[in-house]
C-alpha cells in the first residue's frame, strides 16, 4: 500500500484564509439566472420570483462572495436595460451565448438576491462595447446614498439603502478573440487605468480587479499581465486569473494531478507581478482574484452545433450543464487545496459557476433541485477552513502522468485557527489502483482530537448524481482515522479527497 507523511505546525503559516475564497460567479448563461436561480413559477419562489429551494442549497455551500453578471455576457450588457418596471425592460440579443436576454433579473434583483444568500456582490463592468462613463454611471446607482439622478433612481426602484458593492472587475476575458471589444494588452491596460482612476475618484476605498490571461495556454500570457500591470499597477488591487480543467483521452492521471497546472499558473502570475512591481519600484503587492475555475468539459461545448439562426435564439437555452462524477469532485477538491497553499496571494476566487451551468448545484423547471458531486468538497472546505494555511511538509509516493511528468499520490493541506485551536486537513489521494496510508504528525498542534471526518469516494469514479438519482455520491465518514501518540493516521481510497476537522 503506498504511503504517504504529513507534518503540520501552527507556527509556520502561508497566510490567513480569506473567505473570499470560497466565491462563486453567476453569469447571464444558460439556465443559471433564469429557471436556475430565478423561476416566479415554481412551488417555492418567494416574492421577488426567487427559487426558495435553491437558496437553501446556496447557503449550504457556503459562497461568499458572488461574481456577477459575467463572463463573457457583460461585454455586450447594458446594465440599465435590466432596472425599472419589468414590463418595460426591453429584450436584447446577448451575442457572447446566442441567446435573448429578458432583462427580468438586473442589478437589483441580483443584489437582493445575494443579501438573502448571505454572499458579497463582486460586480463586472462592461469595458467590451462601454466603458468608462459606463462604469461610473453603474457606481453611482449601486453606492451613492441619494441626492444624484442615478441614486434617486435607485430609490425609486425600490432600494433605499445603497449596496455598498465593495469589488469591481474592470471587465472581462479582455484577451480573448471572443470578446466583444477585444484588444491588445496594450490598450486594454490604458482603459482599464482609466476606468481605475474614475472610479476611484469617486470612491477611493473600491478594490478593484484587473483582467488577467483567461488562460494559462493563451498564446500572450505572461506577457499580457505584465503589460497590463505596468499601466494598473498602482491602481489596482487584484489581477485576475481563468482555468478549467477536463479529462481528455482517458488520461485520467493527468487530470487528477490537474492541480499542478493550477499551481505553477498561480506562481507565475505572482511572480509577473511582483516584477513588474519591483520595477516600478513599488512596494505594493498585487494579489490575485482566481475568478473563473472549475471542471469544465469545454470539448464537448465545442462539438456541439451552435445557434447561428439569429431568429432562433432562445431563452435560457440549457447550455454548459455537465453532469459531474466522483473523480470530478476529487479535482475540484484539489483544485481547493491549490487555492489554499497560496492563500497568501490568492485572496479572491469563484467557482464557475453556481447553477445548472457548469455547477454544484442542479434545477429542473418546475421540480427538483440538487446536490452535483462537486457540492460537497467545496462545501465542506468552505465550513472548515477558517484561520491560516500551514506550510505543511509532505513526503508521498508518486506516479508519471503524460501531462505532468512525475506528480505526488498525495497531495494535501492544512488550515490552523489559533483563536479556537481548531485545524483542518484536506487530502485527496490521486492513486486509481490503491488506497493509500496517511500519517500525520499533529504533536505540534497540542492535545487534540478528531471532531469530524468526511470522504468522497466510490467504487465506480464516474457514479454521479442526477435527476433521476440524486443522491447516488455523497460524502462518508471515514473510520479508518485514528490519533495515538500524536500521530494520526488515515486510509485514503483510491481516487478520494478527504476532510478531517480536529479540535484541542
Amino acid at each position: 500500500m503506498p504511503n504517504a507523511y504529513l507534518t503540520l505546525d501552527p507556527h509556520f503559516t502561508v497566510g490567513g484564509v480569506n473567505r473570499r475564497l470560497f466565491g462563486s460567479f453567476v453569469e447571464h448563461l444558460g439556465r443559471c439566472v433564469y429557471d436556475g436561480l430565478y423561476e416566479p413559477e415554481h412551488p417555492t419562489a418567494d416574492a421577488e420570483g426567487f427559487r426558495e429551494d435553491v437558496l437553501e442549497l446556496v447557503r449550504e455551500l457556503g459562497v461568499s462572495t458572488i461574481r456577477y453578471p459575467g463572463g463573457n455576457f457583460v461585454s455586450g450588457f447594458r446594465w440599465e436595460d435590466a432596472i425599472g418596471p419589468k414590463d418595460e425592460r426591453p429584450a436584447r440579443l446577448d451575442l457572447a451565448w446566442h441567446s435573448i436576454e429578458t432583462n427580468h433579473v438586473g442589478i437589483d434583483e441580483f443584489a437582493s438576491w445575494a443579501e438573502k444568500a448571505g454572499s458579497e456582490l463582486m460586480y463586472a463592468v462592461n469595458l467590451g462595447t462601454r466603458g468608462v462613463q459606463e462604469a461610473l454611471d453603474v457606481l453611482e446607482y449601486t453606492n451613492i446614498r441619494s441626492g444624484t439622478k442615478l441614486s434617486d433612481a435607485r430609490i425609486a426602484n425600490g432600494r433605499v439603502e445603497p449596496y455598498g458593492v465593495a469589488m469591481w472587475c474592470l471587465g472581462n476575458e479582455m484577451d480573448g478573440p471572443w470578446q466583444l471589444g477585444h484588444r491588445s494588452a496594450d490598450d486594454y491596460g490604458k482603459l482599464a487605468s482609466q476606468t481605475a482612476k474614475a472610479m476611484r475618484q469617486l470612491d477611493p476605498s473600491l478594490e478593484l480587479v484587473a483582467c488577467g490571461s483567461s488562460s494559462a495556454q493563451m498564446p500572450t500570457f505572461g506577457a499580457w499581465e505584465h503589460t497590463v500591470l505596468e499601466h494598473t499597477y498602482e491602481d489596482v488591487d487584484f489581477i485576475s486569473c481563468h482555468a478549467y480543467y477536463e479529462e481528455i483521452d482517458g488520461d485520467t492521471g493527468s487530470f487528477l494531478a490537474s492541480s499542478v497546472n493550477m499551481d505553477h499558473f498561480i506562481e507565475s502570475v505572482v511572480a509577473t507581478a511582483d516584477a513588474v512591481g519591483a520595477s516600478l519600484k513599488s512596494k505594493k503587492k498585487i494579489n490575485i482574484s482566481f475568478d473563473e475555475w472549475n471542471v469544465w468539459y469545454v470539448s464537448r461545448y465545442h462539438n456541439v452545433d451552435k445557434i447561428t439562426d439569429i431568429e432562433s435564439w432562445p431563452i435560457a437555452p440549457r447550455l454548459l450543464e455537465d453532469s459531474y462524477s466522483v473523480v470530478d469532485a476529487v479535482v475540484v477538491g484539489n483544485l481547493l487545496i491549490s487555492l489554499l497553499k497560496h492563500a497568501d496571494r490568492v485572496t479572491s476566487a469563484s467557482l464557475a459557476q453556481l447553477v445548472n451551468v457548469i455547477a454544484p448545484i442542479m434545477t429542473e423547471p418546475g421540480g427538483a433541485t440538487w446536490r452535483q458531486t462537486t457540492f460537497f468538497p467545496f462545501a465542506l472546505t468552505s465550513r472548515l477552513a477558517v484561520g491560516s494555511a500551514l506550510e505543511v511538509k509532505l513526503e508521498s509516493d508518486s506516479y508519471d502522468t503524460k501531462v505532468y511528468g512525475e506528480v505526488s499520490t498525495v497531495d494535501a493541506v492544512a488550515t490552523h485557527d489559533a483563536e479556537n485551536g481548531k485545524t483542518a486537513i484536506f487530502l485527496v489521494n490521486r492513486s486509481q489502483d490503491a488506497p493509500t496510508t496517511v500519517t500525520i504528525d499533529v504533536s505540534h498542534l497540542g492535545d487534540v482530537s478528531i471532531t469530524e471526518t468526511h470522504t468522497l469516494a466510490d467504487d465506480d469514479i464516474y457514479a454521479r448524481n442526477t435527476l433521476d438519482d440524486q443522491e447516488r455520491v455523497g460524502l462518508k465518514p471515514n473510520e479508518t482515522a485514528a490519533i495515538v501518540d500524536g500521530k494520526l493516521t488515515i486510509e485514503l481510497p483510491a481516487v478520494s479527497w478527504t476532510a478531517i476537522a480536529l479540535a484541542r
